[in-house]
């Protein structure tokens, strides 16, 4: 039961009957008339069980997209019901006008919609959904909550998806490039063509050069179906939030730019996520429908307050392949976890595989770095020189062993790590 405003109006409007016959029992009576009135239009209003809730949608989405749930609502009674109707969402569903009024004839339905604008990846539920019924005189409510599940599943924004076109522009002017250059190496063939001095002589085709007046090369397209294993660190250091999102935010973001254009370039792509244990896998490149896969499966993944144990999660790598391949790290630079954690077992990958680790750089560092005007900052400028030193140390230990790395800013990450990727194929590293 709730009350509406115009109790107290009616409750002020006894302030005249007062003025006009000024005593105690004036005063209550008009106050024991107003209680009765409301009771009466409490007894009076249509019970809210006589309303049927039912949830359609809502539909998957990206973070910041915006989406809508819709309620069904029948009215089950003869009366006609008014009154307002709220669809109740966890706070970072971002849930606006979710408070619909009603008026529903004895029999009929109406649709709800309330919009959605996630701020936050993963599964989103909804609370309670409250129907609040009013009486004919409009004084009081009769108010009733109901479980009307419904889940919101938030892709990550993969907002890098912008980049992927230009990145697959110089993929294809690599792998061009390399089918031309490369002489008597890969494993699928490619064309003819004549013989130029400096082709290994082990590449002519006799055959070929039998048939024509000059020395006849075969040329082989380079080889694909590498393997790219990327490892996501989800320990403590992920949730360092980095602007307005945590730092696992920015690094799943490089992971899914790097897995598309890895994908597309023929190579299998393997997605380990994990910190004290693993928390997900996928295979996200060489088959069609991956990326949602991937998208899907990071959507659920977030940070855990541990440490990361990364001989089991180097453990998880040398599991998916004992062939040379390229493994990213994405981790924080950060002297401690890397010096105790990542750096005693990164000798053994680096002899194995080609490794590159990259991390989320915080901006707001060099801006704190710069500004010593008061003596408060230029503590606080101190504090960012510090942490600058300590994480090039951790960046020249992990080159030392044998590792690139790759650290930029959150938005600037996903172009940087997939431009090392392409980089690298360049090289003949991969």
């Amino acid at each position: 039961m709730s009350i509406t405003g115009r109790v107290p109006l009616l409750l002020l409007a006894g302030l005249a009957a007062v003025a006009v016959r000024p005593v105690t029992s004036t005063a209550w009576l008009w106050a024991g008339a107003v209680v009765l009135v409301t009771l009466l239009d409490l007894v009076l209003a249509p019970s809210p069980r006589r309303l049927e809730v039912e949830r359609r949608g809502p539909e998957p989405t990206r973070q910041g997209v915006t989406t809508a749930t819709e309620l069904l609502v029948r009215n089950g009674g003869a009366r006609t019901v008014r009154g307002v109707v709220r669809d109740a969402w966890q706070p970072t569903a971002g849930a606006t006008a979710n408070r619909h009024r009603v008026r529903l004839p004895g029999g009929e339905h109406a649709r709800l919609r309330t919009a959605l604008t996630p701020v936050r990846r993963g599964a989103l539920r909804a609370h309670l959904v409250t129907v609040r019924v009013r009486g004919p005189l409009g004084l009081a409510h009769r108010q009733r909550s109901v479980a009307v599940p419904g889940t919101l599943q938030v892709l990550p924004r993969f907002d890098s998806r912008k980049h992927l076109p230009g990145r697959l522009a110089v993929l294809r002017d690599l792998d061009g490039r390399s089918a031309v250059l490369t002489r008597g190496q890969g494993t699928e063939f490619d064309s003819l063509r004549e013989y130029v001095p400096g082709d290994d002589v082990r590449s002519i085709d006799w055959r070929a050069t039998a048939r024509s007046r000059s020395p006849v090369v075969r040329t082989w397209q380079p080889e694909r179906d590498r393997r790219v294993v990327i490892v996501l660190d989800t320990s403590r250091t992920s949730a360092a939030r980095v602007g307005d999102e945590p730092r696992l935010d920015a690094a799943i973001e490089a992971v899914l730019l790097l897995s598309a254009l890895a994908g597309r370039a023929g190579d299998m792509v393997d997605v380990v996520a994990g910190d004290a244990r693993v928390r997900a896998q996928v295979r996200a490149g060489g088959r069609p429908g991956a990326l949602p896969e991937l998208m899907g499966t990071l959507a659920t993944v977030h940070p855990a307050l541990v440490e990361a144990d990364w001989g089991r999660l180097a453990g998880a790598v040398t599991t998916l392949t004992r062939r040379r391949s390229l493994v990213v790290l994405l981790t924080a630079l950060e002297r401690a976890p890397v010096e105790q954690g990542l750096l005693p077992v990164l000798p053994a990958l680096v002899q194995r595989h080609q490794v590159v680790v990259a991390a989320v750089r915080d901006p707001s560092l060099a801006t704190l770095a710069s500004t010593r005007g008061t003596a408060s900052e230029v503590y606080a400028a101190a504090a960012a020189e510090r942490a600058e030193g300590d994480r090039a140390y951790a960046a020249d230990l992990l080159r030392v062993v044998g590792a690139d790395v790759v650290d930029a800013d959150p938005e600037e990450l996903p172009v940087a790590l997939s431009d090392h990727y392409l980089a690298l194929k360049a090289r003949g590293l991969l």
